[in-house]
């Protein structure tokens, strides 16, 4: 499960489900009405009211006032309203460019209202690498760009073994010794033979 924004490289985990942050792109249309002249916020408008709609029926769902024939029913409005958006015109840049996006997002905008426990935003995810975002911006305590990217390879892999509840110690240990040709997928980079 990947709870996502919109970076393009997430796309390719063909494997997973998706879902869209729509905090994100909540944020975008904002931006596109405060940025808009005459005419120009209807499409952002839509796209806001849709996003906050489908916000609603989940909290309607975590509630119990909305069972589950109706929700997948509402769900499935909502995406023939997006679908509607998509296939419309307009000649206003940064309204296409949203509505391009929406289109390859279409499939993963309301996965949370269709798999229990799914969250609406990545907000998990961007909790998760505040503490490494802290630590880039001071370099990690290293001083070079080698030892930066040594020290990023090691956070990723020591919190993704704690968020599948290995033990970082003895995945670490097994990676070390693996036979080279394991290790050379997963060279840390920036670092020499002798750090490995």
């Amino acid at each position: 499960m990947l709870e996502r924004d919109g970076w393009a490289p997430y796309r390719r985990f063909e494997h997973a489900t998706h879902q869209t942050c729509l905090a994100h792109l909540l944020r975008r249309c904002r931006e596109l009405v405060a940025n808009a002249e005459r005419g120009q916020a209807k499409t952002p408008h839509a796209v806001r009211r849709i996003l906050e709609h489908a916000l609603a029926l989940r909290e309607a769902r975590d509630t119990g006032a909305l069972d589950a024939a109706t929700l997948a029913a509402e769900a499935e409005r909502l995406g023939a309203k997006v679908d509607k958006l998509i296939a419309g015109a307009t000649c206003y840049p940064p309204n296409r460019r949203l509505l391009d996006h929406l289109a390859r997002e279409r499939d993963h905008l309301f996965t949370f209202l269709r798999t229990p426990g799914v969250q609406a935003t990545n907000w998990r995810a961007e909790q998760a690498i505040r503490p490494a975002v802290v630590t880039r911006k001071a370099w990690g305590g290293n001083r070079t760009w080698a030892g930066a990217d040594t020290w990023q390879a090691l956070a990723s892999v020591l919190r993704t073994a704690t968020q599948q509840a290995r033990d970082p110690v003895e995945l670490l240990t097994c990676l070390l010794r693996a036979p080279t040709p394991i290790l050379a997928d997963l060279t840390i980079p920036g670092a020499d033979q002798h750090t490995r």
